[in-house]
């Protein structure tokens, strides 16, 4: 299974995300796959040990990476390995592929990840997936995780800052600068922060999925804030 042109282009600007190996935490990368699996391709950061910190990072990047296996309406069962999911994966295929035998376009899914940012107190994981089931084209959702590194429970957007509204003000100047040549779904006047909260060397980026604030011709939009706009607005202990 080939990378797709734009998750591979993505992947080289991560790269360029050295990690600072300040925390205690190690990670190797992993292949996660089943005896039956001819559709699904994933590789993902692994934090090594069995202290308590390594097993809370895994289980959250396990939930990220099984939830953008999922399929349908339903609920995704938070329980379920990612190994679980592989195989609903292709039996969901199985199933179409006997419902509409006439189609032939293989459904397939991509999962990659790596630790863009790590200090002694944080620890910002990138998480992006390619998935097709057949449409006009394959989905791609790229997703930060940012984690306490003394604990590895996830940390929610809104405990990021000390002044979110403060935060907002600042963001917004470099959102206006991100959108002047692309239409968006809605009017600049009511920006909301992205969703999408990831750390670099560099500052904060802020990322907005295809179709979140824009039509899929304008594609990923991203933009990065220096660390020194944002040091002072970070409730928790910097990390630069």
């Amino acid at each position: 299974m080939s990378f797709k042109p734009l998750l591979t282009a993505f992947c080289i600007v991560l790269l360029l995300f050295s990690c600072n190996e300040d925390s205690n935490t190690t990670f190797s990368i992993i292949t996660v796959t089943t005896d039956n699996n001819k559709l699904v391709e994933i590789n993902i950061p692994k934090a090594e040990g069995s202290n308590e910190i390594s097993k809370n990072i895994n289980n959250e990047i396990n939930k990220v990476v099984s939830a953008s296996l999922h399929i349908g309406e339903e609920t995704p069962n938070a329980e379920a390995s990612i190994e679980e999911n592989i195989e609903k994966f292709n039996t969901e295929y199985n199933d179409f592929a006997k419902d509409f035998p006439e189609s032939t376009f293989p459904w397939e899914a991509q999962i990659d990840g790596e630790v863009i940012f790590q200090s002694p107190e944080l620890i910002s994981i990138s998480i992006t997936s390619y998935t097709n089931t057949g449409g006009a084209h394959g989905n791609v959702l790229i997703s930060f995780l940012n984690l306490d590194a003394r604990t590895g429970n996830r940390i929610a957007n809104e405990e990021l800052f000390n002044n979110e509204k403060d935060f907002e003000t600042i963001a917004k100047t470099y959102f206006d600068k991100s959108i002047e040549d692309k239409n968006t779904l809605f009017e600049p006047e009511n920006f909301q922060l992205a969703q999408n909260i990831g750390f670099s060397e560099e500052g904060l980026i802020m990322l907005y999925n295809t179709y979140e604030i824009a039509p899929y011709s304008a594609g990923i939009i991203e933009y990065t804030i220096p660390a020194e706009e944002v040091n002072s607005l970070l409730a928790i202990n910097s990390p630069y």
